[in-house]
């Protein structure tokens, strides 16, 4: 009986077995990345831009309903409140149930009209559904480990367990002043699915990556790193990214906005890293600066863009990437 139970399980396909999924949605720079579990619990942080004809929203809602299978989503983060990572949530709340909704605390940038404007809407839609978080706070997710390691300008206190080593590159940090505005209280999380590991940094601030990794690697090492803000200007702190040395990282960027060419330098020369998965090629960029034409979901410019998405699949031991404009896909082994 064993051996036929074996036997039936080996014969069940891989789609049909349990595994994470997560999507980076194409909302031309706005960073919006959606994890779906084993057991179909979701966790979406940021839907991209308001207006532009909803290109954002049914972009947004294509990948949530059609590419995931989701009828509702269970957490909404807000990494910070800028218009290019929230702008979209009002409109794509009137067409997907959001059961949670996750953000740092009052928006810093109120100050202003549009920073004003901003604020309020996402207040109208969390209402009496909204959570605040800190670093060290966690996702209560079936099979999976979420923990947040930046929330509201500040960061963990106290290493995660595969992080704790000592850091030789702190030496050659170059301080840059702190980022009073959203970008520096913006939200990071780390999640962790059987030995797979994967983190999202938001849009978090260089000094702010720098308490991540000195005097000692708060995270350790990762599979899958997304790119922090945008991989815009220098932004990718190579004192935090090199000791994660993660086997791929994705740039969830636009064609003009984020893809800077120091920061895909640092993501390329990241000790251990395989392949740099881009949403959008940069279109000011050489081919050196840039993924391979292959592992980039969207080519050209905005206008006439489809928005492609990139698709991380991981089962057991391997993870699969997918490339949604070709269908190229490339297999790595977890770590």
């Amino acid at each position: 009986m064993k051996l036929i139970v074996a036997v039936l399980l080996a014969l069940i396909p891989l789609s049909a077995q349990a595994a994470l999924n997560i999507y980076w949605i194409d909302v031309e720079g706005g960073a919006s990345t959606l994890v779906v579990t084993d057991a179909g619990q979701s966790v979406l942080m940021d839907s991209g831009y308001a207006g532009l004809n909803n290109r954002d929203v049914d972009r947004v809602e294509h990948v949530v309903k059609h590419e995931a299978g989701l009828d509702h989503i269970d957490y909404y983060l807000t990494s910070h409140f800028h218009g290019d990572h929230v702008g979209g949530l009002n409109g794509l709340a009137e067409r997907v149930e959001i059961r949670s909704f996750i953000d740092h605390g009052e928006s810093v940038e109120q100050g202003s009209a549009g920073g004003k404007a901003i604020w309020e809407a996402y207040l109208a839609v969390a209402g009496n559904k909204r959570r605040l978080v800190k670093p060290g706070d966690t996702l209560a997710l079936d099979g999976v480990e979420f923990i947040f390691v930046a929330s509201n300008g500040e960061t963990l206190q106290e290493p995660l367990a595969g992080g704790g080593g000592a850091n030789g590159l702190c030496a050659t940090y170059e301080p840059k002043p702190d980022d009073q505005g959203e970008n520096g209280r913006s939200l990071g999380y780390f999640l962790k699915s059987g030995d797979f590991e994967f983190v999202n940094p938001g849009d978090l601030f260089w000094s702010f990556q720098h308490r991540l990794a000195c005097p000692v690697s708060m995270i350790g090492e990762v599979d899958i790193y997304q790119s922090a803000h945008h991989a815009t200007r220098d932004d990718v702190l190579p004192q935090q990214l090199w000791p994660m040395r993660p086997t791929v990282a994705v740039a969830n960027n636009g064609p003009v906005k984020g893809g800077g060419a120091q920061a895909i330098e640092y993501l390329k020369q990241s000790p251990g890293l395989e392949d740099l998965w881009q949403l959008h090629r940069v279109l000011a960029n050489d081919s050196q600066h840039n993924a391979a034409e292959q592992l980039t979901a969207n080519l050209g410019a905005t206008d006439g863009c489809e928005g492609h998405w990139i698709h991380a699949r991981v089962e057991g031991d391997r993870y699969t990437v997918t490339n949604s404009r070709n269908g190229f896909t490339k297999t790595y082994a977890v770590k």
